[in-house]
């Protein structure tokens, strides 16, 4: 079972059953020049051959060659080019150019590649963000054996996509909590909360101070799911729903895409999905903070001091840096469980994609069998992330001079790792931990990867949980 959203029930009608394939219309990666080895000897293709030659398609990455077949009254193939690169990046794009219709993939180069792996491609390729527009063409669809993995995988994603891709007035805090709760009733999860002014009653001060000016208030939602004797894995995601950058006002520019920045929360929820729906034999928590960092009488100031769930006081260097602050009381709780394994994701830093750009996320980890993990399974997954340092010898930058920490440093430098190691002391020294610093979003349209919302890193920990724990 897995958890169905509108756009991911059109990604799922992308898929053809097996019983489809004797019609389906082959579709045959060809590299950069190698048009004759990549066709192969089949005898269905020798007019391909002929076909491409005459209308100079050389396998060049991002064209396409519609074969017709001898009637002229459909096609006998597609000649998908992928130039020097990957075929499985090239799929992604074809569930929205091809003709609508069946296909399959065939050729000596996809028969080489990991079948869920292409059929993972297709079905991302095929999201659509439809909330508020329809797109009235359907996808063009594929036939798969096996599709239970990648649509496993491919519901995650999509969960993602669309709650990053919901603008605020339709996902704030209590939209958020909703969602969680909907995901929760799917898999028979257990949920709770703790909003508004309850935070400071059971001692979540800084999830309060961050959310209080907000029009919604603030909240910790809590899922838990699983048997009581797994191991324990907890992940947390910051839900800061809308950023206006608080008395640190930002400007408009910045302020753009600020309904992104609960990127953090819509992915865990996304990679609790994947979790739940494969059984992984884990006893799950996810925590999310939920606010938005909002302007009123009552918001939050440079130069404050707060006392974060630890105990630990934190002097506020600036109020554009408030998802440190909800995470740190999260991972508090987090860590009183002693999991297993504690997972948090963010959109925390511009200083990350300065480094490392939108594509690849950084990560951070105080165990080292786990960071090992995660950089295999990134690979696997083809879910790309680069582990960063917590460089010891920049945590003097988030000194402060009438608190025991700053969350932001006075000279600017090395602003993703700085963050880490501010989380990094609200974490318990006998928890693996990894920290993950995403930008969920893809700023242009690419094949598989529409432009808007993004789930970074999931895949990878997906991949990671399925080895550790098994499950269906």
């Amino acid at each position: 079972m897995s958890f169905e959203t509108v756009s991911f029930a059109r990604m799922r009608a992308s898929l053809a059953t097996v019983e489809e394939s004797p019609s389906a219309t082959p579709i045959v990666a060809v590299r950069s020049n190698q048009l004759r080895g990549d066709l192969g000897s089949a005898p269905n293709l020798e007019g391909a051959f002929a076909w491409a030659e005459a209308v100079g398609f050389n396998g060049a990455a991002g064209s396409q060659c519609l074969v017709p077949n001898a009637t002229r009254n459909g096609l006998a193939a597609v000649l998908m080019g992928v130039g020097g690169g990957s075929a499985l990046d090239r799929a992604g794009a074809l569930p929205t150019v091809l003709p609508t219709g069946v296909y399959r993939l065939a050729g000596p180069v996809f028969d080489e590649l990991d079948q869920d792996a292409a059929a993972l491609r297709w079905l991302l390729g095929a999201y659509r963000f439809e909330r508020y527009r329809k797109d009235e063409r359907e996808p063009a669809r594929l036939v798969v054996a096996d599709p239970e993995t990648p649509l496993t995988i491919a519901a995650g994603v999509a969960l993602t996509r669309d709650l990053v891709n919901t603008p605020t007035n339709d996902m704030g805090p209590s939209q958020l909590e909703q969602a969680a709760r909907d995901l929760a009733t799917a898999f028979s999860a257990e949920t709770s909360l703790v909003v508004g002014d309850e935070l400071i009653d059971q001692n979540f001060p800084m999830i309060h101070a961050v959310g209080r000016a907000g029009p919604h208030a603030p909240r910790l939602i809590d899922l838990r799911w699983g048997a009581e004797d797994a191991p324990k894995v907890t992940l947390v995601g910051k839900g800061v729903c809308f950023d206006t950058g608080g008395l640190d006002l930002k400007p408009a520019a910045g302020m753009r895409n600020m309904k992104k920045d609960m990127g953090g929360a819509a992915t865990v929820l996304g990679l609790a999905s994947m979790i739940m729906a494969s059984n992984l034999r884990v006893r799950l928590r996810v925590l999310i903070p939920a606010v938005e960092n909002s302007v009123a009488s009552d918001a939050f100031r440079p130069g404050d001091v707060l006392t974060a769930r630890n105990g630990v006081t934190v002097e506020i260097g600036n109020t554009d840096a408030e998802g440190r602050l909800v995470l740190a009381d999260a991972l508090v709780e987090a860590c009183s469980e002693q999991p297993e394994l504690l997972i948090d994701m963010a959109t925390l830093t511009g200083a990350a994609r300065v480094a490392l750009g939108p594509d690849l996320p950084p990560f951070y980890a105080n165990d080292e069998t786990l960071a090992a993990e995660i950089t295999t399974s990134s690979a696997e997954a083809d879910d790309p992330v680069w582990r960063m340092p917590l460089w010891e010898g920049y945590r003097a930058d988030i000194a402060s001079k009438v608190a025991e920490i700053n969350n932001i440093t006075a000279n600017g430098f090395a602003g993703s790792i700085t963050a880490a190691l501010f989380l990094e002391r609200f974490i318990s020294s006998d928890v693996a931990w990894a920290h993950f610093d995403v930008f969920a979003w893809n700023p242009k349209a690419r094949p598989g990867r529409p432009e808007g919302g993004e789930h970074q890193a999931g895949r990878a920990l997906f991949d990671l949980l399925r080895r550790r724990y098994g499950g269906r």
